[in-house]
């Protein structure tokens, strides 16, 4: 690809999806000149439920290990005897559980609102990890795809565009190391991948024309992943 000089570069937010360095692979992911498949995703929070049916899950879990522990404890004092006992026990975990759920819709409804109904991340992905980096909520299309160009500029020899947004990247940063990752979930319809570390949980977007490669490309590698 000709490269301009620095006089000629747009600026971030002009920049378009052809001048990016490096080759295309699908429609929207490219090999950058330093090895890195990169590529953004705008995730529309009000079709897309991957967000907050992540929420609820960790509600879930902790609501559910709350009250086994709870649970555990009136069958060893013995204030469990009957079924009506178990209901009055669980009662207040139900309630609770209610309020947290309306809260947690009205939260996100907020959040998504003030993020435009959009979630914007962009990915990076190497023979070792892929990296999702979440974009402040005030970037626009224009705005991802000119940090993506100078992303994947840093190694094409434009001193102009080495380095750049690096800070950002580094706030708002998952990396799953491939060689560590226990599960994967692809889930095609919400162009969800869920990678998932013992530790550590990582949501992959991919759009329908570049998920057959990004799932691909993911399950080579974790050779010790177990697919779910």
């Amino acid at each position: 690809m000709r490269e301009s000089d620095g006089q000629n570069q747009k600026p971030s937010g002009e920049t378009k999806q052809g001048e990016l360095q490096g080759k295309s692979v699908t429609e929207n992911i490219r090999l950058c000149p330093d090895g890195v498949y990169r590529w953004y995703y705008e995730l529309n929070m009000l079709r897309n439920p991957t967000i907050i049916l992540s929420v609820w899950k960790v509600l879930g879990v902790s609501f559910g290990a709350g009250f086994a522990l709870l649970l555990a404890l009136d069958l060893f004092q013995g204030t469990i005897r009957s079924t009506a006992d178990l209901r009055r026990a669980a009662m207040p975990f139900l309630i609770l559980l209610a309020v947290f759920f309306v809260i947690s819709i009205l939260s996100y409804l907020i959040l998504a609102a003030m993020y435009g109904w959009k979630y914007m991340v962009l990915f990076e992905m190497t023979e070792d990890c892929v990296r999702h980096i979440q974009m402040p909520k005030q970037f626009q299309k224009a705005q991802a795809l000119g940090w993506l160009a100078m992303l994947s500029g840093r190694s094409s020899g434009k001193p102009a565009m080495a380095g750049l947004g690096l800070d950002i990247s580094a706030r708002n940063t998952s990396v799953s190391e491939f060689k560590n990752v226990e599960v994967i979930k692809p889930r095609r319809r919400r162009n969800t991948i869920y990678v998932n570390q013992r530790l550590d949980r990582n949501q992959i977007y991919a759009a329908d024309a570049d998920f057959d490669f990004v799932e691909k490309f993911i399950l080579d590698r974790c050779v010790r992943a177990k697919v779910r």
